[in-house]
């Protein structure tokens, strides 16, 4: 398996070793640039975000059109062009500032080194959304085979964040939407992401301006009664004790990157773990036998 990049080191230090052996016709200064025109230049499709924030760009434009491009964009060479590997935000702004040319670094990188750099960078700015992040770290599992530990590693996250994150995935793509557009927080999604109805309780929260605790009230109530029902006197002995065994979920569910659910009656309860992968099934594995993860 590929070594994962550090991103302690600083992206320089990813690219020198993510590189290939250059071409015989390349720069073998790794900070060498060449002028690229702008029109030979083509998004990259495994980047990560997907929404750019226009004014952000039209005041990068503007500097650009005073001072130019201060930092070369990263390239590689694909077909008869050049594809992104890192620097997307400069290239539309120069497109908007009517450059014909922009400064470029041109290596040659693989489609996994290509996703990874992409995916750092960004995670590096911390300018992507929840969505966003997660669709590149499923990208990064399912395309090229890492592990969620590996994906961790890489982008300098905890498995738990990673887990969540890549939770998230499982939301309707409306309420994906709504994340992604900024209408409901991190927070509300995680309160809903495993609730049956979760798109209507997302609209509900939108309508009512709910904060994430009131959303996590919102959810606990909606939650479909258990069909074998209980008595009065066990829900009774259960009402009291609700938000302290939610406060104890999210804490479990932190620790863990998993669903938790804790379920306490009269006689004792006991604790389920969700898991949706093989990964996370071996993770809960080996946290239970004490092995190292």
């Amino acid at each position: 398996m590929k070594k994962p990049l550090g991103l302690g080191r600083g992206l320089s230090a990813l690219i020198d070793e993510a590189v290939k052996p250059a071409a015989a016709d390349a720069p073998t200064d790794a900070s060498a640039t060449r002028e690229v025109e702008v029109g030979r230049i083509r998004p990259n499709p495994l980047q990560p975000r997907k929404q750019f924030d226009e004014e952000a760009i039209d005041d990068l434009a503007a500097s650009i059109a005073e001072r130019g491009v201060l930092q070369p964009i990263l390239l590689r060479a694909i077909d008869d062009g050049f594809e992104i590997v890192a620097g997307e935000r400069r290239w539309r702004a120069a497109q908007r500032a009517q450059l014909h040319r922009i400064p470029a670094i041109v290596r040659e990188f693989d489609d996994e080194s290509t996703a990874e750099i992409a995916l750092i960078e960004n995670v590096q700015r911390e300018d992507l959304s929840a969505i966003e992040e997660a669709e590149g770290y499923r990208q990064l599992i399912e395309r090229f085979s890492h592990t969620q530990d590996a994906v961790g590693k890489l982008v300098g996250k905890s498995r738990s964040h990673v887990t969540n994150l890549l939770r998230l995935l499982d939301l309707p793509e409306a309420v994906r939407g709504m994340l992604l557009r900024g209408d409901i927080s991190m927070g509300h999604a995680r309160a809903i992401v495993s609730h049956p109805n979760s798109e209507a309780l997302a609209q509900a929260i939108v309508a009512d301006g709910l904060s994430v605790r009131q959303a996590e009230d919102l959810a606990r109530a909606a939650k479909p009664r258990n069909s074998r029902g209980n008595s009065g006197r066990e829900a009774d002995d259960k009402r009291p004790v609700d938000a302290d065994l939610a406060a104890l979920e999210r804490q479990l569910g932190d620790m863990l990157g998993l669903r938790v659910k804790v379920a306490h009656g009269r006689g004792g309860g006991n604790v389920t773990l969700h898991y949706s992968s093989l990964d996370q099934l071996d993770m809960i594995c080996q946290r239970l036998s004490g092995e190292p993860i």
